[in-house]
């Protein structure tokens, strides 16, 4: 896996919403969140400094809560996360690693927690808050 990627393509579940993302650091901003919606999501995402749709941009639905800040985007028809606009910084984009072309989650052996549970914009220095580890076992 090549951590210093700067660009790639991506989609959701069923192709229905495809896209080319520029990355901000490659994978190296790879991690998890441990606020009340990431916990349900399950994501690693990555900080990205554009992402333009190629196709489906109309099957895009948003989500938002508590605040309202963040915009997080789901694909429709398939349901998945494909990407969000940072509520700590609206000028950032985070996305969704599982739908990044030839990537998976269980790529990364360990990946940061930030803590969102005490979220910067509520008055919180940022911090990690843990790890999250992956390690394979071997097929029989």
């Amino acid at each position: 896996m090549d951590l210093d990627i700067s660009e790639t393509t991506g989609a959701c579940h069923c192709g229905g919403v495809t896209f080319r993302v520029t990355l901000a650091d490659g994978l190296h901003s790879a991690r998890r969140c441990n606020c009340s919606f990431c916990r349900m999501r399950g994501a690693i995402a990555v900080s990205a400094s554009s992402l333009d749709v190629i196709s489906g941009a109309e099957l895009l639905t948003e989500y938002r809560f508590n605040t309202r800040a963040a915009i997080h985007y789901f694909c429709s028809i398939c349901g998945i996360y494909t990407h969000h606009q940072r509520r700590a910084d609206p000028s950032k984009i985070g996305v969704n690693v599982a739908c990044l072309d030839g990537l998976s989650p269980f790529d990364f052996t360990e990946v940061p927690v930030s803590d969102g549970e005490h979220h910067p914009s509520d008055g919180y220095a940022p911090r990690t808050a843990g790890r999250l580890t992956y390690e394979a076992f071997p097929k029989d």
